[in-house]
């Protein structure tokens, strides 16, 4: 399993094709957006939180019609998947983990890139990538995503770890240009109420799932098809009967032991070069901080 787990993460710490590469290591003592101690540098290290958190996400983003339109539409995703998630995944990473100068030069990058998104959804409705709302939506279920999968197969979060994760991710998604994403797990809640009258189900989520059970994300298919079960299990309820995602597309038996194991095993696994690693030497913390 480690062997495995050390091939995953340097597949994913290179910076993906068309990503500068950022050095995590340096300036010495440069601060991130996020500091050492919060609860999103601890959980935001996992592997297992970020890809099924990240697909659980993209599930939630295609329920929303303007966003799949500009998903399906607009990015690589349905000839390059993989690279596509490498891109998604690096760009969390510099945002979290990177010197908050070199975070905030890649964000405005990704927000003037989303100024050249627009278009009309098959139903006719315009949409903008950089519309306020639909950067509310994506960053929200981003959160909720990495969050959920992090404390349902890697470690339980108390109440107020959860709302702090929330309360700081809050934060950066407003450089994003998302100044409206919930603060708390209640807010969360409340806020998925609020949108559900929004969403709609589309075959085009089908075709996510088959686009990722394909697609050469992890060495090991059998854990990667766990993994995309285990991300359709931590979709609320009332979304996957929304989106028509039935039983036969959760866990089974015995699934989510196993996978809490893989968290449990990744959760202290320590590769030098990743950048969580390389952020704590920045600020000349051990290697370690994050994994005891």
């Amino acid at each position: 399993m480690r062997r495995n787990l050390d091939r995953l993460l340097r597949d994913y710490i290179a910076p993906p094709p068309g990503m500068r590469p950022v050095d995590f290591s340096a300036p010495a003592g440069a601060p991130a957006l996020f500091a050492p101690n919060s609860t999103t540098w601890r959980v935001m290290k996992n592997p297992v939180a970020l890809i099924v958190g990240g697909i659980a996400a993209v599930i939630l983003e295609l329920a929303e019609p303007r966003v799949r339109t500009g998903v399906w539409e607009h990015t690589s995703f349905r000839r390059d998947p993989v690279t596509r998630m490498r891109r998604t995944g690096y760009a969390a990473w510099v945002t979290i983990y990177a010197p908050a100068d070199t975070a905030r030069a890649m964000i405005t990058g990704v927000v003037r890139g989303h100024e050249r998104v627009e278009g009309l959804t098959p139903a006719g409705v315009p949409y903008r990538a950089n519309d306020e709302e639909l950067l509310n939506w994506v960053q929200a279920t981003a959160g909720f995503g990495f969050f959920e999968a992090y404390r349902r197969f890697v470690r339980p979060l108390a109440a107020e770890e959860l709302d702090a994760v929330y309360a700081e991710g809050a934060e950066a998604a407003a450089l994003y240009g998302a100044i409206g994403v919930p603060k708390s797990a209640a807010a969360m809640e409340a806020y998925f109420d609020q949108m559900r009258v929004k969403l709609e189900r589309s075959d085009i989520v089908f075709e996510f799932l088959d686009i990722v059970r394909s697609a050469p994300i992890l060495p090991l298919r059998g854990v990667q098809r766990m993994m995309i079960r285990a991300a359709v299990e931590i979709t609320p309820a009332w979304a996957r009967d929304l989106l028509g995602l039935g039983r036969e597309y959760g866990l089974r038996h015995g699934e989510a032991t196993l996978l809490r194991a893989i968290g449990a095993v990744s959760e202290r696994f320590v590769l030098e070069e990743a950048p969580p690693a390389q952020a704590c030497v920045r600020l000349g913390l051990p290697a370690n901080y994050l994994y005891r």
